[in-house]
Parts: structure tokens; C-alpha cells; sequence
């Protein structure tokens, strides 16, 4: 079967016409949030949820219904290599440089005004002028800096586009200033004084981490637990799932069999990324028109081998240097492949020294995001089943190899 272009995007936000679910929290968001924001109060949010579960997705979604429907300019920011104020402000007016992604005639408007930061321009898009753009950072790097420029911002868009109401800022990607407390500081200072001003700036900042991200803010400035409406991104619902992989497979004349969904969003669990990664391998790995059971299995094989290796080896592997660590999880890979496993069964596996570092080991992966505590007494389940899939998998593999 001849191959096009895959509808999955594993590692990358969900476009925007494969956007499925989440009624709840956008209808939260859109009322709560950018509703008022549009009418000129503005509003922090904290978008929290586990690793892989969409959270980047929602917020650039709600940016393009913001951005369409209510007026607002969509500034999205990535926070993976700022360390500093200087790096956050440089970061901030790149934003509004590609904002233009979402409204062309806003985006426009707003490169002119920014010029003298963009580089090379070709048929493709353009570059940034960074030396030119950390040459003045240094002037946008505080509250009132940011803001001003933000005002700006919405002032210079609303010049091509009247109907532009305020700005909607995502601040993604925060694990490494999480910690740091003048970003927390920062935080609780753009909005409180933003809300004292003569005039405030609609403002709709948005936050996107998880719950040990926002406990780092609090520890580091306590007062910026006050400021956001807490918005928690739970696993999408099997309906969700069903809906997603419909709507994808459909795009490229695909059908799945009931055999191979239920495969699929099992393995997937509700989780955005692993069901872009599962549906990526069962796309190239189909033969024919439709996506079958074994087809959807030799899928999430392959799926668990990536996401293994890209996570479980990087990770959770590589932060068990003890190897007795490393045996236990190897002794809780053997258990099977149900989604958890009873602490008093694991022990019976385990020698002396293995049984008097469990509770460590158990301790470990729970702070990993590896395990959580389930209902029952001792019981562990696995945050991921694609983890424990793969480590079954690769204790196998060692097996074979060794014999």
C-alpha cells in the first residue's frame, strides 16, 4: 500500500483539525478564561497534567479559538532553554514574531512593528535576528518591561485587526525555571501588578506544567499559589480515544477493526502521546486498508520499543544506579503484563539484600512518574503500560540473547 503523509504527530501538539475531547476544560477555559480576558479582565490559568497528556495541545488549541473568535493575540512561548529573565523576554518577543501562524493579518502587523528583529525573510518564512533581539532584552527583562511590551503588542495588532481585544500568553515547557525563585516572583509580579494598574492589560496567562512543577513555584515564591485557576488534564476517555484514531484513520482512508481499537487504546491508556506514537507504527506498519489486530499489536510492540527507549532507558533506567535497583525491576517485569503488581508478591522474588531496598526502589519510581499506589494495600500500578510492555519485552530479549 502506498504510503502519503501520516495523520500522527507523536512528540509534537495535535493539529488543530485532529483536535478531539476535552469539552470540560475548554469550555472552562474559554468561559472563565479567555471569555473574560476578552472583556478586558485579565486571568492566569495553570494548565496540570502528567507527562504526555496533552497539555500543549489544549493550550494551542484554545489559542486558535481565541485568536479566531474573541480577538485575542495567540503568544506561544517555550521555556526549554531559558535560564534567565533576559532568555524569558527574548523568548516572549520571538512569540509574538510567529504569532502570525495563527492570524496572518495580526502576525502582519505586528512583524512590521518588529522588524528590526527578523533576519533572513525567503518564500519559507523567516529567521530572527538574535543578536539584534538579546541586544535589547536586557529592557524588556522585568514586570513592567514584559507588560509594556505586551500592551504594545496588542496596541500594534489592533492597527490591521480593530476587532483585537487582548493578548493570551502560554508559558510551556517550565521544568527548568520551575524551581528558580525569581521566575516564580516574576509570575505573582506580572499579575498583580498588571491587576493595579490604572488601565490593566487583558491578559490571559497560561501556564502549562505538571503538580511537581507548581509545588516547585509555591516553594519558591509561596503567594503564587493565589494567582491561577487550576485546570487538570485527566486521561481522555475511551469514547475520546475511539473518536481520535477514527477521525485520524479516516483521514487517510483507513479502517480499524474493533480487535485492533480496543488493542490500541488499551495500550495507549488515555494518554495523547502514546496514542500518536501507537498510531504513527500502526499507519507504516499496515499493509492494506485496514488496521487489524495483528497489525495493532506488532504496533504497540514497536511503540513500546520507542517510547523504551526514548524514556525508560533515558530516564528510569539511568537514574537506577544501584544494582539491586535494577534486578527488583527486573523481577517486576517478569511479573506479567497487568497493569500493576501486589508489593508482597514482588518480595518473594527478591533476596535478602533486594527485599531491604524495595521501599527505596518503590519510592524511586513513584518520583520517576513510573508507579503511583493503587487502591489495595502494597498494590502498585503502572502509570504507563507501554513501560512495563517494554521492559517486559527487553528482559526477553536479554534471555535470548544470553542463551
Amino acid at each position: 500500500m502506498e504510503k502519503g503523509q501520516s495523520p500522527f504527530y507523536p512528540g509534537q501538539p495535535v493539529p488543530v483539525e485532529l483536535f478531539v475531547g476535552r469539552e470540560r476544560e475548554i469550555s472552562h477555559i474559554l468561559t472563565r478564561g479567555v471569555g473574560q480576558v476578552e472583556r478586558g479582565k485579565p486571568v492566569a490559568v495553570y494548565v496540570q497534567g502528567d507527562y504526555g497528556i496533552g497539555k500543549s495541545s489544549i493550550a494551542r488549541y484554545l489559542q486558535f479559538l481565541a485568536a479566531e473568535k474573541h480577538g485575542l493575540v495567540p503568544v506561544n512561548v517555550s521555556l526549554s532553554l531559558s535560564k534567565t529573565i533576559e532568555d524569558l523576554a527574548t523568548s516572549i518577543v520571538e512569540g509574538v514574531l510567529y504569532s502570525g501562524a495563527i492570524h496572518s493579518s495580526r502576525g502582519e502587523r505586528l512583524r512590521q512593528w518588529l522588524a528590526r528583529y527578523i533576519g533572513k525573510q525567503d518564500l519559507f518564512g523567516f529567521t530572527i535576528n538574535l543578536e539584534a533581539l538579546r541586544k535589547d532584552a536586557p529592557q524588556l527583562a522585568s514586570v513592567h518591561g514584559i507588560l509594556a511590551f505586551l500592551r504594545e503588542t496588542v496596541e500594534k495588532a489592533k492597527e490591521k485587526e480593530p476587532g483585537t481585544t487582548g493578548v493570551f500568553l502560554v508559558l510551556d515547557e517550565i521544568n527548568g525555571l520551575a524551581g528558580q525563585q525569581w521566575f516564580a516572583q516574576l509570575l505573582k509580579g506580572l499579575v498583580d501588578t498588571n491587576a493595579l494598574a490604572e488601565k490593566p492589560l487583558p491578559l490571559l496567562l497560561m501556564l502549562c506544567g505538571t503538580q511537581e512543577r507548581r509545588r516547585q513555584l509555591i516553594e519558591g515564591h509561596q503567594p503564587v499559589e493565589r494567582i491561577f485557576d487550576i485546570v487538570e488534564i485527566e486521561r481522555m476517555s475511551e469514547s475520546e480515544m475511539r473518536e481520535f484514531f477514527q477521525r485520524a484513520f479516516d483521514s487517510v482512508g483507513l479502517v480499524v477493526s474493533d480487535d485492533g481499537m480496543k488493542v490500541m487504546t488499551l495500550y495507549a491508556a488515555g494518554f495523547p502521546k502514546l496514542m500518536h506514537l501507537i498510531g504513527d507504527w500502526a499507519y507504516w506498519t499496515a499493509s492494506d486498508p485496514v488496521i487489524d489486530n495483528k497489525v495493532a499489536l506488532q504496533a504497540v510492540i514497536n511503540a513500546a520499543d520507542d517510547f523504551g527507549k526514548k524514556y525508560v532507558d533515558q530516564q528510569v533506567v539511568a537514574a537506577l544506579r544501584s544494582q539491586d535497583y535494577r534486578s527488583i525491576l527486573s523481577k517486576i517485569a517478569d511479573a506479567g503484563l497487568g497493569d500493576g503488581f501486589s508489593r508482597g508478591d514482588i518480595e518473594k522474588t527478591l533476596d535478602e539484600s533486594e527485599r531491604g531496598k524495595l521501599g527505596n526502589f518503590l519510592q524511586k519510581m513513584k518520583q520517576l512518574g513510573v508507579l503511583r499506589s493503587g487502591d489495595a494495600r502494597g498494590e502498585c500500578i503502572f502509570n504507563v503500560r507501554l513501560v512495563r510492555l517494554y521492559l517486559f519485552l527487553k528482559n526477553a530479549e536479554m534471555r535470548v540473547a544470553s542463551n
